[in-house]
C-alpha cells in the first residue's frame, strides 16, 4: 500500500553551522552519527557529496546490512542547506522515496537544524514511522557527535 507523509524535525545543536555542515559532508562522520542506534551500521559503497552527486550505502543491524540507500544531491549551499532525494530498498523491493531539505541557521554559537522529509512509502505506514524514528534518532546522535567533537577539540 502506497502511503505518503511530511515529517518535520527540528533541533538546536550546540555547534556552529560550519561544524554541523561538516558532519553531513564527511562520510566517516555520517557513519558515526547517521545510525539510529549502536546496534546498527552504515557502510558507504560510493560517496560523491556534490550537486548531482550520488552516495550509496548499505545499512541495518550489525551483520545484516539489508537496506540500500541511494542519496542524490540536488542542491548544496554550505553551510546553510542541503536538498537531496533518498531511495531506500532491499535487494528485491523499493521501500520508499523521499525528498529531504535540511536547513541550518546559526544563532550565536548554536545552530538551529530543520529537516523536512516528504516521504512516499511503497510498503505502508510502518515505513513512514521507521523513517520518522530513524531520522529522529540519527539527529539525536548528531547532537552527541558534535558535542563529543567539541570536547575533543577543546582538549587538543
Amino acid at each position: 500500500m502506497i502511503t505518503q507523509d511530511t515529517i518535520e524535525i527540528s533541533a538546536v545543536l550546540e555547534a556552529s553551522a560550519a561544524d554541523v555542515f561538516s558532519a553531513w559532508e564527511e562520510p566517516k562522520a555520517r557513519m558515526v552519527w547517521g545510525v539510529p542506534s549502536d546496534d546498527e551500521v552504515i557502510e558507504f559503497l560510493e560517496n560523491d557529496f556534490r550537486v548531482g552527486g550520488l552516495d550509496i550505502h548499505q545499512c541495518g543491524q550489525k551483520g545484516d546490512l539489508r537496506f540500500r540507500v541511494e542519496t542524490r544531491y540536488h542542491d548544496i549551499r554550505a553551510p546553510d542547506c542541503l536538498l537531496f532525494t533518498e531511495l531506500v530498498s532491499t535487494s528485491d523491493m523499493l521501500l520508499s522515496v523521499s525528498l529531504i531539505a535540511v536547513v541550518m541557521e546559526e544563532q550565536g554559537g548554536a545552530t538551529e537544524l530543520r529537516v523536512t522529509i516528504q516521504v512516499t512509502s511503497m510498503v505502508g505506514a510502518d515505513m513512514i514511522e521507521a523513517t520518522r524514528g530513524g531520522w529522529q534518532a540519527s539527529l539525536a546522535q548528531l547532537a552527541g557527535y558534535l558535542e563529543s567533537s567539541k570536547r575533543e577539540n577543546s582538549e587538543a
